[in-house]
């Protein structure tokens, strides 16, 4: 059973920086499609970035060249390290798998299992 949990979330000024960690305490890493999303307050879930099976990695638009995922199989954890934060970045950020289909997907429905979520606010 894949139970994933995040941490790493916090309270920093615009232009710093976090990292957030996934990790998968069911010890069965084997999704290709894993993926880090985000809600603000009154907003719907939304990608901020994504594995793709052959191991590219998919960004948002509004956090390319700031964020950048990377992963380590043998601690069986996914990272999301996030610089240059801005205030639109604050939100609760989740990691999730799609462990139910061959290809990876932009979009929230397809991904079966979510972590617990992390605050991430950033100050002005």
């Amino acid at each position: 059973q894949v139970v994933l949990l995040e941490s790493g979330g916090g309270s920093v000024q615009v232009g710093g920086s976090l990292r957030l960690s996934c990790r998968d305490a069911g010890y069965r890493y084997v999704s290709s499609c894993m993926g880090w999303f985000r809600q603000a307050p009154g907003k719907e879930r939304e990608k901020v970035a994504r594995t793709n099976t052959d191991g590219t990695i998919r960004y948002a638009d509004s956090v390319k060249g700031r964020f950048t995922i990377s992963k380590d199989s043998a601690k069986s954890t996914l990272y999301l390290q996030m610089n240059s934060l801005k205030p639109e970045d604050s939100a609760m950020y989740y990691c999730a798998a799609d462990t139910a289909h061959l290809t990876c997907s932009d979009y929230v429905d397809r991904y079966n299992i979510w972590g617990q979520g992390t605050q991430v606010t950033v100050s002005s």
